[in-house]
């Protein structure tokens, strides 16, 4: 599997970015009875998901996708059907249509964006990159935290630009941007080379996410003073009104609580990170569908 990368806005000596610019991150979509058929395989895979239950053995069933692939289970076998399998499934599914163009997860600070880009960067052969750990080594260690203190948010922004048109010229990477990067419309410019995908998480489960390991590493929340949830939740929804819209932009989105409906769970911080990846590569399918509609000319459909 493929991994490489960087340089600098000044970014380490170990990531050179010649290797990755100038490479083509488009190609034409054609969708073939093959993905017809693994779209079967996704609806029967998908319903062996069960609450309370991540995995399981079935017996006496064949699924099959098409003449490449030999039948995931046979009749009269049994087999642990777990989320895992689903997972590096659909990565299997989605990459030879993607031709190399890299993935921007979006979305507020604590959506999972980092845990869940780097599951998906792993069943893809893709690089991962955490855009805010580029700019904290591009600033010799400098915290995000501490760049806000000492150089204000405005800079960060700005190192936060340069960082996204250095990974907008690579391909084969995912990277997890900056909740803020939404805000500058240059970035979505950088983001749009690739594919976007908005992780949508209802603001009273990231206040409790972000209550549970504390704000001190958040620069927009951790001068408030409070209780950390109410702390969290008030901030979080102001910030909600600042960007909302433009989270919108994104390419795909990722609703938690559309998963959590779908699974019948009834709080979405029983998904785990596999559930939401798995949503992803499911929403990123149905763009690139949307995609190739709109190429094909009206003479073709």
């Amino acid at each position: 599997m493929e991994a490489a990368i960087a340089q600098r806005i000044q970014y380490p000596s170990w990531v050179d970015w010649r290797e990755f610019e100038g490479k083509s991150l488009r190609g034409s979509l054609r969708y073939s009875q093959r993905v017809k058929e693994e779209k079967r395989f996704r609806g029967l895979a998908l319903a062996h998901l069960q609450p309370e239950r991540r995995k399981r053995s079935v017996s006496s069933e064949v699924l099959c996708s098409d003449n490449n692939s030999s039948a995931l289970l046979e009749a009269g076998s049994v087999y642990p059907f777990d989320e895992d399998l689903i997972l590096k499934r659909k990565a299997e599914e989605v990459k030879p249509f993607l031709n190399g163009r890299s993935m921007y997860l979006v979305g507020m600070m604590g959506s999972g964006k980092t845990t869940v880009g780097k599951l998906m960067s792993k069943v893809l052969g893709y690089s991962f990159f955490d855009c805010d750990s580029l700019i904290e080594q591009a600033m010799n260690g400098t915290s995000v935290a501490e760049i806000f203190v000492h150089h204000g948010e405005n800079f960060f922004r700005g190192k936060e630009t340069d960082a996204l048109k250095k990974l907008s010229s690579m391909y084969q990477v995912v990277v997890s941007t900056g909740g803020g990067a939404v805000i500058r419309p240059i970035n979505w410019k950088y983001m749009h080379k690739g594919i976007s995908i908005w992780l949508d998480v209802p603001l009273e489960a990231l206040a409790h996410r972000i209550a549970a390991v504390g704000t001190g590493s958040r620069p927009l929340l951790h001068d408030e003073s409070g209780d950390a949830y109410s702390v969290a939740f008030k901030r979080l929804s102001t910030i909600w009104d600042e960007r909302g819209e433009a989270y919108a932009n994104a390419n795909a989105r990722v609703s938690l609580e559309n998963i959590a409906a779908k699974r019948g769970y009834k709080d979405v911080s029983d998904l785990t990170p596999t559930e939401i990846a798995i949503e992803a590569f499911e929403q990123v399918l149905s763009f690139l569908e949307k995609e190739e509609t709109m190429e094909i000319p009206d003479g073709d459909l």
